[in-house]
């Protein structure tokens, strides 16, 4: 057992605005967000579309994050509307200017566009005599100002202020629930199955339950030495955490050290295999100039795409000398794509993923290059990429993107893949 004495014991909340997505659309409209029946989806237009969020009363009948717009009930009393980013973007940075009252700028990270963690360990007796009294007070000014409410996860560290908001705030009356190290054997233990827990997935816990772990408190008895043989230095975390262990800090920065440039798609509809290609070669093309424009050549490419059925189709290889040339990669995906995937599904999930950078200048001309052919590729990329700069990825397109399977002119002007 860990001796929590000498653990790290701050105050951190982790905040989450509920419902964001569809809250703001019902406040636009003129509905209250706990009692309309509202949902967010990619496009009205389209039967297939997905549903981005719900409001919880929508949720009651079955209708949630990743339904599709044919499952909602066709009721007169139903909203269904597009989702509109830049608005969604506004009133997540009212919300952060709020926080930012009560915290300094290091002590505070945002999570994702609903959701961010703020360290007021230093901060908050200015504002109140307890965190959770700096929780309520939170939680009150940003109702007020933006009609948005909160749940707060208060903790020792930024687990288990993230576990008390996802597990308990949520549920809880006023919204505000807060964990700390004493908690930890009759909150944190008995959360079963291990795929609950934050850091696990299915895989893993079908790996732990082979050793007799079912439970968190299970893997907090089970002996690290015995973990760390089996897992390396992630079951060493997950011990960690299993008894509510989190050494991160908010102002210590994380450094990412494998960054990758990644494009992914739901498509609006069952593609045929070659129709898949156009929407790929895109893909490539957009990843491409943003790798060209960081500098960097990729030397690992990684591809998925999937079925309507749910089936996946992934495999990476390795172009050793490193490229930023789409067509280098486009050619690498197809080949390997018609050896694998099956040409007669239909297909609604692709993805495209660069890793493995070295330096731009690293690159290497090989002698049986065409020294003249390879400058003139660089220049015309080089002019490619200024173009879209200046005026718009539209600017400079491929024939294939006047065809009836491209999706580029459908996502220009997108904010995260969605309408502004």
């Amino acid at each position: 057992m860990y001796n929590y004495h000498i653990c790290p014991k701050r105050h951190v909340f982790c905040v989450d605005q509920k419902s964001f997505f569809a809250s703001v659309s019902c406040l636009l409209k003129g509905l209250d967000p706990m009692t309309a029946k509202l949902a967010v989806v990619a496009d009205t237009k389209s039967l297939g579309s997905v549903v981005l969020a719900a409001t919880p009363e929508l949720k009651k009948l079955g209708i949630k994050t990743g339904s599709r717009l044919f499952e909602i009930p066709a009721q007169s009393d139903i909203y269904i509307i597009n989702p509109s980013m830049k608005t969604y973007l506004d009133y997540s940075a009212r919300i952060t200017e709020i926080a930012l009252k009560y915290v300094a700028p290091e002590d505070f990270h945002q999570y994702s566009v609903d959701e961010f963690f703020m360290d007021v360990t230093e901060s908050y007796r200015i504002f109140e005599n307890s965190p959770y009294a700096l929780a309520n007070r939170l939680k009150k000014e940003v109702y007020e100002e933006t009609g948005i409410d909160c749940a707060i996860g208060v903790g020792d560290n930024m687990l288990l202020s993230k576990l008390s908001l996802d597990i308990e705030a949520k549920r809880m009356p006023d919204g505000i629930a807060e964990w700390r190290y004493h908690d930890v054997p009759r909150k944190l233990w008995p959360i079963k199955p291990l795929r609950n827990f934050w850091g696990i997935n299915r895989r893993s816990e079908i790996k732990l339950n082979e050793r007799g772990i079912f439970s968190i408190g299970d893997l907090a008895r089970y002996p690290v030495v015995h973990l760390k043989r089996d897992f390396g230095v992630i079951g060493v975390d997950w011990h960690l955490h299993a008894n509510g262990i989190d050494f991160s800090l908010i102002r210590e920065k994380h450094a990412i050290h494998s960054p990758s440039i990644a494009k992914s798609q739901i498509l609006m509809r069952d593609y045929r295999f070659d129709e898949i290609y156009v929407v790929l070669l895109e893909h490539v093309d957009e990843v491409t100039h943003r790798l060209r424009l960081a500098g960097r050549l990729a030397r690992t490419i990684q591809f998925a795409v999937g079925t309507a059925e749910g089936r996946i189709y992934r495999k990476q290889f390795t172009v050793r000398e490193g490229t930023d040339d789409g067509d280098v990669i486009m050619r690498g995906i197809w080949k390997a794509l018609q050896a694998l995937a099956d040409p007669h599904a239909r297909y609604r999930t692709l993805s495209v993923t660069l890793t493995n950078f070295i330096p731009g200048y690293a690159r290497q001309i090989s002698l049986f290059d065409d020294v003249e052919a390879v400058e003139r590729r660089e220049r015309l990329l080089r002019t490619v990429d200024n173009l879209k700069v200046k005026y718009g990825q539209l600017s400079v397109m491929r024939a294939l993107s006047c065809t009836e399977a491209s999706t580029l002119k459908l996502r220009d002007g997108l904010i995260a893949g969605h309408k502004r």
